[in-house]
């Protein structure tokens, strides 16, 4: 579900820190790929096996990093590193 080259992102619409970070990397034009838990409910269990927590939303990154419930910086932050903004 998750490629080496791209940021997943797994979230659900219901989730307001799901909509801040789906919106952030929007606004930074960073090409992702998100995965709805409410379309796709199994999916819940991929996001739990990379974070160890049932939190969301969980950002997977090229470098297979993750953050679960990020701030905004952080998310900023890490995308800097990873030269991607």
């Amino acid at each position: 579900m998750t490629s080496p080259s791209t940021i997943t992102m797994f979230g659900a619409d219901w989730c307001r820190d799901c909509t801040r970070t789906k919106r952030l990397l929007d606004e930074l034009g960073v090409s992702y790929t998100y995965v709805d838990l409410v379309a796709d409910p199994a999916a819940a269990d991929v996001a739990r096996d990379i974070s160890g927590r049932t939190s969301i939303p969980v950002v997977v990154y090229p470098d297979a990093s993750h953050h679960v419930v990020p701030l905004n910086a952080d998310v900023e932050s890490k995308l800097r590193e990873l030269s991607l903004i």
